[in-house]
């Protein structure tokens, strides 16, 4: 009688992890899958920063605005899909000395799953004075 009783004891709990394992994936999963999908959406606001500060620095050292959007595109070489010359903005597109050049860049940056949605609005601003 008592190794009936240990045996009934012992035996419901025999598949309680799995069962407990099943319950608890999913939310692990979709948890993985969060933290890479902000990663991915966080590295692609810095390039995006760093590529708009260099594009900055370039139109405030040359005054051209044509050579601070190549500055921006060879700066912004990693993100998939490209930075192109439509995404990039420069005010005012002559610099004087009295003045600060803008340049924002707006992107548009695909999630790795879709999980979340097909793409998220990114973008990069910097602000620097003209010949500073």
């Amino acid at each position: 009688m008592r190794r009936l009783f240990r045996g009934i004891a012992w035996g419901n709990e025999s598949g309680a992890a799995a069962v407990e394992f099943a319950l608890v994936l999913p939310i692990l999963v979709v948890l993985l899958i969060g933290i890479v999908e902000y990663g991915s959406v966080y590295n692609a606001q810095l390039m995006l920063t760093s590529a708009a500060r260099e594009g900055a620095r370039t139109m405030a050292v040359t005054g051209s605005s044509a050579q601070a959007r190549a500055a921006v595109i060879d700066a912004a070489v990693g993100l998939m899909p490209a930075v192109t010359a439509a995404d990039i903005t420069v005010t005012p597109a002559a610099c004087t000395a009295t003045t600060d050049v803008s340049v924002v860049i707006a992107y548009s940056k695909p999630y790795l799953t879709g999980m979340f949605g097909a793409t998220i609005a990114l973008e990069g601003k910097s602000t620097r004075r003209c010949f500073g």
